[in-house]
């Protein structure tokens, strides 16, 4: 049987299995679209650490570091 693994399953036997979930959480929250305060439509997406970007009505805007604003 083979088990299935999401992205932290990159890492293999290595790291426990803590710490590898924290790291899963946080690349979920990152990468998931959230809406946009101003069109809010489900469109903004994450461009680097705090800067979020609507591709709906081509806005950019400052953010929390993972999330938008949870």
């Amino acid at each position: 049987m083979v088990k299935k693994t999401k992205g932290s399953g990159r890492f293999g036997a290595r790291y426990g299995a803590p710490l590898k979930r924290k790291r899963l959480n946080i690349e979920e929250k990152q990468k998931k679209l959230y809406e946009c305060p101003l069109c809010l439509k489900h469109s903004v997406k994450r461009v680097s650490s705090g800067i979020w970007h609507c591709h709906k009505c081509d806005t950019k805007f400052a953010g929390r570091a993972y999330t938008l604003g949870e």
